[in-house]
Order: structure tokens, then sequence, then C-alpha cells
């Protein structure tokens, strides 16, 4: 119903003294943020992306902006000057695309769907991936490693034709070697055409009629080949390194896709790592933390010797710039180690060290007796009881 659209003009975002290249403006603008390739599955964006083509195909058009403008949505309601029917909401894509196919013709690289782009042109074949393991300080400071990939390489019976010995491919009599047919339908729009991959040749242009029994008919086989990848420093678990031109071959002289080697990178047994940063924890002697002194300190870079400051807590954590992961985004920047400092308790003493930290605690509050002075024991006296605590 008319009362139940908003206005073309809102819709698309502009006056209503637009001219024609403002209006071609907005709705690319909206048409590719609502398209369905990049929104797929998502109804709203399905709605708003038909909104949008429906504004437009009435705007874009003198006579029916003459008729909007006079009549508004009720020039194409069967009303005052009506039309007939106008509404996108139900409509196929195809019509879409195949009507405003100069405008998606840039978006999202030529198409992605059956309304655009020459299917026999040039493209470029597809990325392959692989995955290599490292560990932790060959992420971080970088190494080559070796991979094995399976690559097509072009069959040698032949020659990449996809077809039997002493036999061609011919001209696919369906699109007539362009690998595309254009398919005219009516519409409430009037005759409108779209632009399809041909189903018989794939888009190739070319019939197969006796296939290669070697690449059975895709002109090229399987095979394994090793390659050294330089993995650079800084890379992290889970991203990629791209070898260009090591994948699949491409269609009708297009280049050849890219490999893809994703890194995994085993754990640290003392490491962990927060994007450049690194964290560790170094266990100290009372003794350390109480009077302060040297320790050794393991880093990436090998042993470090830090000063601990007397008095030193547990958990105390304290930076050591530069000491981190290099940064493949910034040559000769790095991130910092960080270290918590953690008080190691010995669970075995000597009978001298033991009367020696009794000794300690006595000079240092005698920590161990505050529970018997809380409780109205007394220490000197085997424990006996002199009063209840809190009586």
């Amino acid at each position: 119903m008319a009362d139940q659209k908003r206005d073309y003009y809102e819709v698309l975002g502009v006056d209503k003294n637009a001219d024609e290249a403002a209006l071609k403006k907005a709705y690319r603008e909206l048409a590719k943020k609502y398209h369905p390739d990049a929104n797929p599955g998502d109804k709203e964006a399905e709605a708003k992306f038909k909104e949008a083509s429906e504004a437009y195909a009435v705007l874009s058009d003198p006579e029916k902006r003459r008729q909007y403008d006079q009549f508004g949505h009720a020039a194409f309601d069967g009303g005052a000057g009506g039309a007939g029917g106008f509404d996108f909401s139900n409509m196929d894509f195809s019509d879409i695309f195949g009507s405003f196919g100069d405008i998606f013709s840039g978006i999202f690289g030529g198409g992605g769907r059956s309304y655009g782009g020459n299917s026999n042109g040039p493209m470029k074949g597809a990325n392959i991936r692989t995955r290599v393991d490292l560990d932790f300080l060959e992420a971080v400071f970088g190494c080559e490693k070796e991979i094995e990939l399976t690559v097509k390489e072009t069959c040698t019976s032949c020659n990449g034709s996809g077809a039997k010995k002493g036999t061609s491919p011919e001209t696919c009599p369906t699109c007539g070697g362009k690998g595309q047919v254009v398919r005219t339908r009516q519409s409430m729009l009037g005759m409108m055409r779209s632009v399809e991959t041909c189903p018989d040749c794939g888009g190739t242009g070319k019939i197969i009629r006796e296939k290669c029994p070697d690449c059975r008919g895709n002109g090229f086989v399987p095979m394994k080949k090793k390659y050294s990848v330089n993995i650079p420093a800084g890379i992290d678990n889970g991203q990629a390194v791209n070898m260009p031109g090591l994948g699949d071959p491409g269609r009708n002289g297009g280049p050849r896709g890219d490999a893809r080697v994703e890194v995994r990178v085993r754990p640290h047994p003392v490491f962990q790592r927060d994007g450049f940063d690194i964290f560790s924890n170094v266990p100290i002697t009372i003794a350390q933390a109480a009077l302060g002194g040297d320790v050794l300190i393991d880093t990436v870079d090998g042993k470090v010797v830090y000063n601990v400051k007397a008095g030193t807590q547990t958990g105390t954590r304290v930076r050591l710039k530069g000491k981190g992961v290099p940064s493949w985004r910034s040559k000769g920047v790095r991130g910092d180690h960080y270290i918590n400092l953690i008080i190691k308790t010995p669970d075995k003493l000597s009978k001298e060290a033991r009367e020696a930290l009794m000794e300690f605690d006595r000079l240092t509050g005698d920590s161990l007796n505050e529970v018997a002075r809380q409780t109205g024991k007394d220490p000197d006296d085997g424990g006996k009881k002199k009063k209840r605590f809190g009586k």
C-alpha cells in the first residue's frame, strides 16, 4: 500500500531537486551497503536493497519521477495518473541487476552474480592454502621453512585443451563462444535483460566432446612441489604468508592464484605472547625479595640481569623495554617483556635454616607467635591458655 512506503527521496537520502548524478551516486552507495552478496541471508538488508532499487527506478526515470512528484505513491497504485502496480519487494534480484547493470559493474569486482561480468574473459586462479608449524622463537625472529604444495600444472597430453589427443574443443553453440547468455523477461518495469553464465559451457565458450583421459577434460593435472617460504619476524599464531603465483592456474589466460601459508605457533613453556609483548613469571627467594639483589631473567634474547629492589612484594610487575617481539609493521621496533616477580617459598629447610628463619621472624615482628598472643596463649609456657579469646 502507498501509505506503507517511505518517501522515495527520503529512501535515497537526497532532496527533491537532486539531479541524475546525485540520484545515481546515492543509489550506488545504498546498493553497495545492502547488496545481497555483502549481506547473505540478511532479510532486513535485502528489503532495504529492494526499497532503494524501487526508489531509484522511479526517480531516475523522468516520466515516472514527474508522476511521483505530482501524485506520490498513488501514481503507481492505480490511483490518479496511476501507471499500474510498482513494487520491488517481491521482485527477483536478476531483474534489478539486469536493469541497473552499469551501476553494479564496479561493485564487488564487477558483479559476482548473474547480472554482469564477462565470464569468458581472463580470470585469476583460485588460491590454495597450507599450514606450517613454528616454535615460539621461530615466530619471534622469523625463519625459513620448506612446504609442499599440490598444484595444478598444464596437462602434457592435451596441452591444456582438455580434449582427447587428436580432437579439439568446439565453440559452444548455446552462447556462440562468448561464455554468456542474455535472458529477456517481462517485468513490471517492462522488458528486462540479464546476462548469465552459459549453462552448457560454464563460461568457457567451448564444448569438449571427447575429454582427455589424463586430465578428464580439466586441462590440468595435480603435482606435488616443494617451495621455500620466508617467515617474517613477529608473525603470530593464525596469521599467514602470501606467496603470489603459486595457486591454481587462471582461466582464459588469467594469472595463477596465490598460496596462503597459515602459521601455527607452538606454545612456549615460559613465555606467553600478547601482540608484540611477552609475559613471564620469574621466581625469587625470600632473601632476594627482602634484601634486594641481582637475578637472572630468561628472555627471547637470552638471560639478562635484573636488580630486584629491597622489599619487593610477590606479584610485582616490571618491564624490560624492547625485549619483546619485533614488529612486522615497523622495522626496528619491538614490544616489551613484562615479568611478574613471584616469591618462592622453600618447602624443605635444614635445622640451621629453620632456626635462622625463626630468629629472622622474631626480629621482624614475631609473626609466628601472633595467633598465640591474640588468643591469650603464652608461647613460652607450652602454649597453655591463660584466658579465653574475647573474654
